[in-house]
């Protein structure tokens, strides 16, 4: 009798224990290679709510990374996505660079990530100045991208960029400022791109330049897929160009949670748009395609469940968003 209950019970432990070690599908790429991340979870928690067709590509924005130890640009939502069935690849490129040198970049992990997986197309999702790099890649190869999706996208400029550009006009101060400015950034997150696994050249002036109106307005001449006409800019975009479907969403809150200390100085940047924001980028500038909503009460960074996961409690859950997307993504057949 008791040879019998502890035999079940070593099945019962070998079955417990091989459930809650299933393998999810969540890589992290650099620019030569990408690696598999282990996520935690157990036997019931895996569902194909979010099993899209095609893989899903994350893109960082401005100031971004991949992982760095334990901080997660993406906070949870790659594991919360690989544990609801998706496939899913974070990639990393300069943390300030121009819209086309970050967008060429993108394009070189994507066809790695294609000729990886074997796949014919992928999924781009890219928050903030990420949204720049996958209207680029779409735009560059739509044959191989089955979806585009913008969170928090500066699609149409940004009165803070606009700010802080103008001040290097200021005579006396700005041909003085620029340089060190442009030094200490540059070195800071070169530093920040050697240690997430990459060592690329950082040009902070060319970051700034590309999200200001007037660089994401030449920059959408020539990559104007998903954008709203000019005539209406707080419009929706088409859905679909090329092959290609786009999707947008993005936050209008501020002062969201008050463990969160980035939430007053992204309120105080906020004070210098016209219209609702989510501290950096605009409602109506972050549209392009379908737009899912544009004013969840979520800050520039809790669109991608940062700080730390310090978000809004009433306001739903950033990784359920991503979730949802991928689902929407699932039942388009993408």
């Amino acid at each position: 009798m008791k040879r019998t209950l502890t035999a079940g019970l070593l099945a019962a432990t070998a079955l417990f224990t091989s459930g809650a070690a299933q393998a999810v599908d969540y890589q992290i790429c650099n620019a030569t290679s990408c690696k598999s991340e282990d996520v935690f979870t157990w036997f019931w928690e895996k569902t194909t709510y979010a099993k899209t067709k095609f893989p899903i590509v994350l893109a960082h924005g401005m100031a971004g990374f991949s992982k760095i130890g334990p901080l997660d640009y993406w906070y949870g939502i790659p594991q919360d996505l690989a544990k609801n069935g998706a496939s899913v690849y974070v990639t990393q490129v300069a943390s300030f660079s121009s819209s086309e040198a970050r967008g060429e970049q993108l394009l070189g992990q994507v066809q790695m990530i294609l000729a990886i997986t074997g796949q014919p197309k992928v999924n781009l999702i890219g928050h903030s100045h990420g949204s720049h790099s996958i209207r680029y890649v779409a735009g560059v190869m739509p044959a191989r991208i089955a979806s585009a999706t913008a969170v928090g996208g500066p699609n149409g400029g940004s009165p803070v960029a606009d700010v802080i550009n103008g001040a290097r006009e200021i005579p006396g101060l700005g041909p003085i400022a620029e340089p060190i400015l442009a030094g200490v950034v540059n070195g800071f997150f070169s530093l920040v791109d050697i240690l997430s696994g990459q060592e690329y050249r950082q040009d902070a002036l060319a970051g700034l330049a590309s999200l200001t109106t007037a660089g994401s307005a030449d920059f959408t001449r020539r990559f104007p897929a998903g954008i709203p006409a000019a005539t209406n800019r707080c419009a929706e975009g088409a859905y679909s160009v090329n092959g290609v479907r786009y999707f947008s969403w993005s936050g209008t809150g501020h002062l969201t949670n008050a463990l969160d200390l980035v939430d007053v100085p992204l309120a105080a940047l906020g004070l210098v748009f016209p219209e609702p924001n989510d501290g950096l980028v605009g409602r109506c500038s972050s549209h392009l395609g379908k737009v899912i909503r544009d004013n969840y009460f979520m800050n520039h960074l809790d669109e991608v469940n940062q700080v730390m996961g310090l978000t809004s409690l009433f306001e739903t859950d950033p990784k359920a968003v991503f979730r949802s997307q991928a689902n929407r993504l699932k039942n388009l057949g993408l």
